[in-house]
């Protein structure tokens, strides 16, 4: 078996697929080792993956410069209420309406700049996950067909390849700029009581959670009813296959059927280990960005508790709309990858499951 997994490695270009998925996890876990790591997952023996003291010091750094933005926040804030307490005693409302507006247009410009910063880096996550899949897909498909998973293969794979790229690119260029919009608009009607847009913005975001549930769902659901339904096919055709060579090849019929059983076990082994590869690029590729989203998410969300003591109304419903923007950033990260995460689990599921039934 060690000869077959080794020869197959090297016919299906599985060291290629190895060496250009470690472009999407070496900025961030150089020390992973993808070659080893594969050799592991054919044997079974994977430990740990990822470099927990090197997560933990992205951990430390993130919140070192959230509390940085945190304390800008908070200072600027602080400030505003000491002039405003001056200017108020001086009974001159029109210098504290333009002290406000300073404040207000540097608060904006600070969060804004943070906000758009992380709206590129889940831009690029997003296309780099869809990249990996575009190069993970045709291997597990080639693997798939190794197997002797014909209908299942010619059924999963225009829809996965389809599925990707259109999920990658309609979240990247309908509802991240979406979000924006939204953002935006909760800025301009926090400005002054004149202008109130704000339930605008607040539908756009639950537009987008709706949305998101709906891709997953169908995604989801498509493959596992697609899968499902030719997998059967699959199964009865290979165990038909199996029983006329073994019954109508003399003498060595038996033989035949038994190594053609080594290899597909050895092709689904393979196809195995690429899968669980592919979802630790995934992870490798997603886990930073959720760590900067997650840790500012929570900073906003206490910068806008503490300045809701010192500060106008308007600028603490601003600190928690950039919140939940954060928040819902977080969920289309977290969902983009859940999905393909579910996606490649799907697959392997459903190749396993016809090898099972013959």
């Amino acid at each position: 078996m060690e000869e077959i997994i080794s020869s197959q490695t090297n016919s299906f270009g599985i060291n290629n697929f190895l060496n250009s998925a470690k472009k999407y996890t070496e900025n961030i876990f150089p020390d992973l080792n993808i070659m080893e790591l594969f050799s592991n997952s054919i044997t079974g023996n994977i430990g740990n993956v990822f470099d927990l003291n090197r997560i933990g010091n992205l951990f430390l750094s993130e919140i070192f410069i959230a509390i940085q933005l945190m304390a800008s926040v908070i200072i600027i804030v602080i400030i505003h209420s000491i002039f405003k307490n001056i200017i108020e005693n001086l009974a001159n409302s029109t210098a504290s309406q333009i002290v406000y507006f300073i404040q207000y247009l540097i608060i904006v410009t600070v969060v804004v700049n943070t906000f758009v910063s992380m709206l590129d880096i889940i831009r690029e996550s997003i296309s780099n996950v869809v990249s990996f899949m575009n190069l993970l897909v045709p291997l597990l498909i080639t693997l798939m067909l190794s197997t002797g998973v014909l209908v299942t293969t010619s059924v999963v794979q225009p829809i996965l390849i389809f599925m990707i790229n259109f999920i990658g690119i309609f979240i990247n260029d309908f509802l991240v700029p979406l979000l924006l919009i939204s953002i935006s608009i909760s800025i301009v009607s926090n400005i002054s009581d004149k202008i109130q847009i704000d339930r605008l913005s607040k539908m756009f975001k639950s537009s987008i959670v709706w949305i998101l549930g709906i891709i997953l769902t169908i995604f989801v659901c498509t493959l596992s009813i697609e899968g499902t339904l030719s997998s059967s096919v699959d199964g009865l055709t290979a165990k038909t296959a199996k029983a006329a060579v073994a019954n109508f090849i003399p003498v060595v019929g038996k033989i035949m059927g038994d190594t053609v059983d080594t290899v597909i076990g050895c092709g689904n082994i393979l196809k195995n280990s690429v899968g669980i590869i592919g979802v630790i690029i995934i992870l490798g590729i997603v886990l930073l960005p959720i760590i900067k989203i997650t840790i500012l998410w929570i900073s906003f969300k206490m910068t806008s508790a503490v300045c809701e003591l010192v500060a106008d109304q308007k600028i603490v419903k601003l600190i928690e709309n950039i919140a939940d923007g954060y928040k819902i950033l977080l969920g289309i990260l977290l969902s983009v990858s859940v999905m393909f995460i579910i996606g490649i689990t799907i697959v392997i599921k459903i190749t396993n499951s016809v090898i099972m039934y013959r």
